[in-house]
């Protein structure tokens, strides 16, 4: 189980404040207006925005106080955080291994984790050589291979078309089924939230509070979302 437990997070004038709890192997999707917060939410689970106040515990360990890398944690962002004059195996490998001396064995693993994302073929290329589907394959390869128990999504498919979106959540709704793997997935796109949260937090001023079943959320939305689901359908993507 993840725990915010009386988490506060302060910048500058910015603050929000969580308390809740999210069941191991929950797919949950993390929602609000923009500005509210979501992104920043997923940084502090992740390590990398630090608490003003309160505690972050996965599986009953206090992980507040942990560094990014050592946290039970893969996180996908926007810009698939590919480094451009990798290859897509060498990127894919980082996270199994950053000084890439791998053995023979974990060169099979990172094979493997590019065949599950269908990119079997394609380990040579660099990102300026794939597709934006693509690129977002190699980073979810890397996923596949870290099978790190929290993963976060801070809308990594955003820039996708519909139908090629639909397709990268699909896998990674498959692969954290196979791995039990708890997600949490940032969008400002409420069909996504639709399609493969069973569970949604929301994030409205200056509270993350939940998680609520999504299809009762969606359907009954509060006053702090109302506005936001109608801007959504057709509005710009949040980039806080």
């Amino acid at each position: 189980m993840l725990t915010l437990d009386a988490v506060t997070i302060r910048q500058d004038d910015f603050l929000l404040c969580a308390a809740l709890q999210i069941t191991a192997g929950a797919r949950v999707a993390v929602i609000g207006p923009s500005g509210a917060g979501k992104s920043t939410l997923l940084g502090a689970i992740a390590g990398f925005v630090p608490l003003a106040e309160g505690r972050i515990i996965w599986a009953n360990a206090d992980i507040s106080g942990q560094s990014p890398a050592l946290r039970p944690i893969s996180v996908l962002f926007q810009d698939n955080n590919l480094f451009p004059h990798l290859s897509a195996f060498d990127n894919v490998a980082l996270g199994l291994r950053p000084s890439l001396r791998l053995t023979k064995t974990e060169r099979a693993q990172v094979m493997a984790a590019l065949d599950r994302v269908g990119l079997s073929g394609y380990e040579a290329r660099r990102p300026a050589q794939l597709s934006g589907g693509q690129q977002s394959r190699v980073a979810l390869a890397r996923v596949v291979l870290q099978r790190k128990p929290l993963v976060l999504l801070d809308e990594p498919f955003s820039a996708l078309g519909p139908a090629l979106k639909a397709e990268m959540l699909q896998l990674v709704a498959d692969i954290c089924s196979e791995t039990g793997a708890t997600l949490l997935m940032v969008t400002h796109d409420i069909s996504d939230a639709r399609a493969i949260a069973d569970q949604t937090i929301l994030v409205a001023d200056g509270v993350a509070e939940g998680p609520f079943e999504t299809a009762h959320l969606l359907d009954n939305p509060p006053a702090s979302l109302r506005a936001y689901i109608g801007a959504s359908l057709s509005g710009p993507p949040d980039r806080r």
